[in-house]
Parts: structure tokens; C-alpha cells; sequence
């Protein structure tokens, strides 16, 4: 006769208490597992982000090239006095253009205002990446016509040192006494363009940058 550690009903009930760990074992299971799965897609959302993110820093560039081909020596704005004055055809305005609490131009920010500053034409649309590159370049002035230390931000100001005849480029220190030194930088001023890049769903960047041009 086979030994019997338990009785009928102990064993049936030792089986039935097996079979809800078990179960519950199954369901803590099946939960990390869903767990994982969903910190995987993720985290592959997020790389995707960052990705495209990159992409349309990157596709900046276009706009960038864009703008500094119009300052080129054959350009619509290459030289002094063609920046006098606001210039639509090239997305450009001769004065600071208004902006948000962000310092970005309200011209992005609506299509109405950018028409009054420069032309939709010129905006650089990458059918294959879905994304649509808008710019606008402004002087840092407050008023246009020729520029000075008191309407403009200029870099290399001149300043006055020693004797008030003394001028000394602000860039290389290098001074000559009662007549203008004739190794300082010529002041130039500052112009800034801002970027905006349209992506799939409406996405929005927008990216700023300053630079001078002679």
C-alpha cells in the first residue's frame, strides 16, 4: 500500500494554494513584462525625437546659407547702403523686427505679419522630410538709414582713451594719438536671423544667430 503524506482534502487544497501562486506569479510576470515593452518604445520615441530634432537643427544650415548668400558680393544686400532700408524680396528688415517674451519675431509667428517682411517664395521646403524652413534677417537698429553707435549695435566700436583725439579699436587695443588709428576695425553692425522649421504635425523649431558683415 503507497504511503500517503496527506489526506484527500489537504492535498486538494496544498494543489489549489500551488496553482494561485502560480497564477499570480504568471500575472507579475506578464506585467513586467508589459513594463518592458512599454520603457522600449520609449525610449525609441525618444531617440526618434532626438533624431529629428538633430535633423531640423541641421536643416537650419539652408536657411543660414541663404541669408549670407544675400550679403555676398553679387547678393540683394551686398552692400552698406542696400541695408538702409527693409527689403522683403530678401526677408530682411533694416530695423529690429518686433518679437514674443521667447525673442522670436512675431513675422514667424504669424503668416499675415510676415508678408509685410518678406516673401513666401523664399522659404526652403524639403518635400522628402516633410519640413518647411522660414527666415527673416533684421538689423539690431532702431531706426534705418545709416547706422551709428546710437541707433545700431555695432562691434568693434571705437573708443577714446587717453587724449580725446585717441581712438582705439575696441577689438585689437592698438592706438594712434590725435588722428584715427589706422589699423582699428571699422565698426559694424549687428544682424541677427532667426529660423523657424515647420516639421510633420506642425512641429515648430526655432533657432537665432548673429553675425556682422562688412
Amino acid at each position: 500500500m503507497p504511503n500517503r503524506s496527506c489526506s484527500y482534502r489537504s492535498c486538494k487544497s496544498e494543489r489549489g494554494i500551488v496553482l494561485i501562486f502560480a497564477l499570480v506569479t504568471l500575472v507579475i510576470m506578464l506585467i513586467g513584462a508589459v513594463a518592458i515593452s512599454r520603457s522600449l518604445s520609449s525610449n525609441q520615441f525618444a531617440i526618434g525625437n532626438i533624431g529629428f530634432k538633430r535633423d531640423m537643427t541641421n536643416q537650419t544650415e539652408r536657411a543660414v546659407q541663404a541669408a549670407m548668400a544675400a550679403f555676398g558680393a553679387s547678393g540683394a544686400l551686398a552692400t552698406v547702403n542696400l541695408r538702409n532700408t527693409n527689403l522683403p524680396a530678401a526677408n530682411y528688415s533694416a530695423t529690429l523686427l518686433p518679437t514674443n517674451t521667447q525673442g522670436i519675431p512675431l513675422a514667424l509667428l504669424s503668416d499675415s505679419t510676415f508678408n509685410t517682411v518678406g516673401q513666401a517664395g523664399n522659404d526652403i521646403t524639403l518635400a522628402d522630410v516633410g519640413l518647411t524652413i522660414r527666415y527673416v534677417v533684421d538689423r539690431i537698429s532702431t531706426t534705418p538709414g545709416v547706422c551709428s553707435v546710437s541707433t545700431c549695435s555695432m562691434v568693434n566700436d571705437v573708443i577714446y582713451g587717453g587724449a580725446v583725439t585717441e581712438l582705439i579699436s575696441a577689438q585689437n587695443n592698438s592706438s594712434a594719438a590725435n588722428s584715427t588709428n589706422p589699423s582699428a576695425v571699422t565698426p559694424q553692425p549687428v544682424y541677427r536671423v532667426t529660423i523657424r522649421v515647420k516639421g510633420p504635425r506642425n512641429t515648430l523649431s526655432f533657432f537665432q544667430s548673429t553675425f556682422t558683415s562688412n
